[in-house]
């Protein structure tokens, strides 16, 4: 039987997910397309420094650091897509979730380090997507708590088989 709540924490990956792309998407066209960004310059809150900065790049590359976040995202939406197609659950998916997003942690606290020790300012829509990036670790966590083991559920569908056809 599929747990209605962990369809509801995939669903919000899901949606999480796709929002933290489209903040990767918005950063990645204002470095190659020169888009305005609409953020405070200046104060505690100044997108434009760290947007500039050298942390804003891959290192040793002219990449921004938002397009590893948009593929970060986008796996972690298949990952959601597929824990909600596939009957039962597995929870080899919730493990690669749960692993995937300790990656993006890990990225997360490198940053933000960056951010207020190096460069002392934020940038508003990094802590977005750090944000949205904390809570997907949250859910991740809180599901594979919750999953049961790949045996256990091919145990009861085998159960659920075997009783159908006795009847």
């Amino acid at each position: 039987m599929r747990n209605r709540s962990g369809a509801w924490g995939q669903l919000t990956l899901l949606v999480l997910s796709l929002l933290g792309a489209g903040i990767a998407i918005y950063l990645t066209t204002v470095h190659y397309e020169n888009a305005p960004l609409i953020c405070s310059t200046n104060g505690l809150v100044d997108c434009a420094r760290v947007l500039s900065s050298s942390y804003s790049l891959v290192p040793g590359t002219t990449i921004p650091i938002s397009i590893p976040g948009l593929g970060w995202c986008l796996v972690i939406a298949v990952l959601a897509i597929l824990a909600l197609s596939v009957r039962p659950e597995r929870r080899w998916i919730r493990m690669a979730q749960f692993a995937w997003s300790l990656v993006g942690i890990v990225a997360v606290l490198y940053l933000v380090y960056a951010e207020i020790v190096a460069l002392h300012t934020i940038c508003a829509w990094c802590t977005a997507l750090h944000v949205i990036i904390l809570v997907i670790f949250l859910i991740s966590m809180v599901q594979l708590r919750q999953a049961e083991p790949d045996s256990e559920l091919e145990t009861e569908e085998e159960e659920r088989k075997i009783t159908t056809k006795s009847r």
